[in-house]
């Protein structure tokens, strides 16, 4: 008869191990001897050898009673069961890898691919990284706001990127969070918005973005903050009968009119 560190050392575990299965229910505890100790038997060195050789294999242990006591066929098929199961975990486990490697580019957290793509052609513009970061942080928000038009929203951006104008306006964007409001630089990046705006409205490309209010609010506010340049942007902007960034929209030339006699009173 064997005691538990003499059964522990036969089957290659540890005493901690043994107390464990007896625990959970894999490996019967005998009854103590007169001196008061555990005695084991080979069938007991045997089963603790099959739990350890299983446990090795990778079978989860909820899953090793079942297993030791099935017959030859129910045993294979007990097997198969495991083996589905872990190339599924396998699969997931890699699908994770992948969203860890992305991650640790920076920009994929909470962020789409066709963002990422968007934003890595900004740079390929030349387009400072300043500005990268501010306008990711704003994707970072449309993405969740809107995840199911996220990849058609930003196909339509790539689209924009053939157009001369909308190059130019980026190329215009370094060093822009740094100018004053008094800078030549900040009429012209106007103007240049008012043609691209002029001809999305003359294609019919201008109307409901799915954003609500609030959100659109947001992202304006945020982007009026990041300089005073774009503050001036906003205020020429609306002299000329447009309002709003996030969401450009023509005003009316009577409401126009009105605004502006509002804001002389």
């Amino acid at each position: 008869m064997l005691t538990i560190s003499q059964l522990a050392a036969h089957a290659g575990v540890t005493v901690r191990a043994v107390r464990h299965y007896h625990q959970i229910g894999l490996l019967p505890e005998p009854e103590r001897d007169q001196s008061g100790y555990r005695a084991y038997d080979a069938a007991a060195v045997v089963r603790l050898i099959r739990i350890r050789t299983l446990a090795d294999a990778g079978v989860p242990l909820a899953r090793v009673q079942g297993l030791l006591d099935a017959g030859p066929e129910e045993f294979a098929d007990g097997v198969q069961e495991i083996d589905k199961d872990l190339r599924a975990e396998i699969r997931r486990l890699q699908g994770t890898r992948k969203r860890l490697a992305r991650l640790a580019a920076g920009e994929h957290l909470a962020l789409p691919q066709s963002v990422v793509d968007y934003l890595d052609r900004l740079r390929g513009l030349g387009v400072e990284e300043r500005y990268i970061e501010m306008e990711r942080d704003a994707w970072i928000m449309v993405a969740a706001q809107l995840p199911h038009l996220i990849d058609a929203v930003i196909a339509k951006k790539h689209e924009q990127l053939d157009d001369p104008d909308m190059v130019k306006l980026y190329n215009l964007l370094n060093g822009a969070l740094d100018w004053p409001a008094d800078d030549p630089r900040v009429v012209e990046f106007a103007d240049i918005v008012e043609r691209l705006m002029i001809r999305a409205v003359e294609a019919g490309e201008v109307g409901a973005d799915g954003f609500d209010e609030q959100f659109v609010d947001l992202l304006d506010s945020t982007m009026a903050e990041s300089s005073p340049g774009a503050e001036r942007v906003v205020a020429i902007l609306e002299e000329r009968g447009w309002k709003g960034w996030t969401r450009i929209e023509r005003v009316p030339a009577d409401r126009l009119d009105s605004d502006q006699h509002s804001r002389s009173m």
